[in-house]
């Protein structure tokens, strides 16, 4: 009896092996590295010249690079919302970073892991969350991921614990402020731990958003810098080289071809030193500086590489991809990404047309074809935009053309209409105004409001 008992388990065990083998073979791994507030030209392959970046440039060579890709989000937690949920974040309005209770990722939204679980991926979130640590429910391990560890949100908020690893809110991180390399170390962990499962890895940097710090090793390299620019090409370079540690890691799995690769930024540049390459404006605005990133797509063998792409696409379009690579749905979710691997694959040769919106409080902006209209501070007039000819944003071409004008402004309005008003706003990026009243609201908390 025990006998025919242990080679029923026997068989029952090789039938669940075989059956999780057969899963992982047909659905690719799925890895995300996203990069918090590089500018739009930052990599080698977008022109960037400060620092180089060798593995991301490869994620170029080896996919599709786009030259028109955007974030949602002109600033951090509003494009992890429309990333990992793949709606835009004026759905729940959340228009801004979250700094106290009741500015979460709302409950009711699924994330991107929550929808991957069940088509049988192993999820794991490295680096920062930024989607509310107020109580349990609202952290990474409670939204769908089985391995969760990094920061809550900014290092150096200010406030509390800042680190996090499963369910465990930390004060402190071996190697911290300097996180690359840790994150590298962590993701490959993971890796190692699900080679033989699929997996959704999210490995989501501190770097390049402030504080400014670099390993010395990595310093050393840019010695002829000023030292500002050291800093930040070092911050850059080591970013690089943990994307370089974790693709080696896939390669030696022999993992590459089944894993479909996405390389963004979550908004635009931040600091002088960010590579804009003549764009307008910056993180915290919906100039193209602002909204326009690093878009990047590597799958071998099923995406040809080496592609420059033109037709814009937006981080909302990640997880109807993911889901399309997976044989996976939405489960009824109204998504607002579009699902990309026809594009990358080649049969189709262009995506629909369709609009693409942002909304920063009272900014915001839409983008049909090369059309922009763009209102990006509180009194000001939207202008009409051809980014054709015009990809710095300078001239208003609203009085050549005042149908499109015109027509622009009543797709935003039937958009905002159809969202939910922002539950809080930041309001030192909405006009000057506004600006200094909010500095003189948040005296005394200079170290938090400093760093969102």
């Amino acid at each position: 009896m025990l006998l025919r008992f242990s080679r029923i388990m026997r068989i029952l065990a090789y039938f669940f092996a075989f059956a999780s083998a057969a899963v992982a073979a047909d659905k690719p791994n799925i890895v995300i590295f996203y990069l918090d507030d590089m500018g739009w030209a930052q990599p080698g392959a977008y022109g960037g010249k400060l620092a180089p970046t060798p593995n991301m440039d490869s994620i170029a060579k080896n996919g599709v690079r786009f030259t028109d890709g955007y974030s949602s989000g002109c600033v951090c937690s509003p494009g992890r919302v429309g990333l990992l949920t793949g709606r835009y974040q004026a759905r729940t309005g959340h228009d801004a970073n979250p700094t106290r209770e009741g500015r979460e990722l709302l409950l009711s939204e699924k994330t991107m892991a929550q929808h991957l679980k069940p088509a049988g991926y192993t999820t794991g979130i490295v680096g920062k969350w930024h989607l509310g640590d107020t109580s349990p429910e609202f952290m990474p391990m409670a939204r769908g991921f089985d391995f969760a560890m990094g920061t809550v949100g900014n290092l150096g908020e200010g406030r509390g614990p800042s680190f996090y690893r499963g369910t465990d809110l930390l004060g402190e991180l071996e190697g911290a402020p300097v996180t690359s390399p840790v994150y590298a170390k962590e993701a490959c962990g993971f890796i190692d731990a699900n080679k033989d499962k699929a997996f959704f890895l999210y490995l989501s940097f501190n770097a390049v958003h402030s504080p400014i710090v670099a390993s010395q090793s990595w310093m050393d390299r840019f010695k002829h810098l000023d030292k500002r620019q050291q800093a930040y090409a070092a911050l850059v370079g080591e970013a690089d080289e943990a994307i370089g540690t974790v693709m080696s890691k896939i390669r030696e799995l022999n993992l590459e071809e089944e894993t479909l690769i996405f390389c963004i930024s979550d908004n635009g540049g931040a600091s002088k030193e960010a590579e804009q390459l003549g764009l307008r404006g910056s993180k915290w605005f919906v100039w193209e500086g602002g909204i326009r990133v690093t878009w990047m797509v590597q799958w071998k063998g099923h995406v040809p590489g080496g592609r420059v792409v033109n037709d814009p696409v937006i981080q909302l379009d990640v997880l109807p991809t993911a889901l399309a690579a997976a044989n996976a749905d939405a489960g009824g979710v109204e998504l607002d990404g579009v699902n990309l691997l026809p594009l990358l694959e080649g049969a189709a040769k262009e995506l629909p047309p369709r609009e693409l919106y942002f909304r920063f409080g009272v900014q915001h902006a839409v983008r049909q074809g090369d059309w922009k209209l763009v209102k990006a501070s509180k009194d000001m007039e939207p202008m009409l935009i051809d980014l054709s000819t015009d990809p710095g944003e300078q001239n208003d071409r609203a009085n050549e053309n005042p149908n499109k004008k015109a027509e622009l402004v009543a797709l935003f309005d039937k958009w905002n209409d159809s969202m939910q008003p922002p539950r809080w706003e930041d309001l030192r990026w909405n006009g000057d105004a506004d600006r200094k009243s909010d500095k003189r609201k948040s005296k005394g908390k200079g170290k938090r409001k400093k760093s969102e």
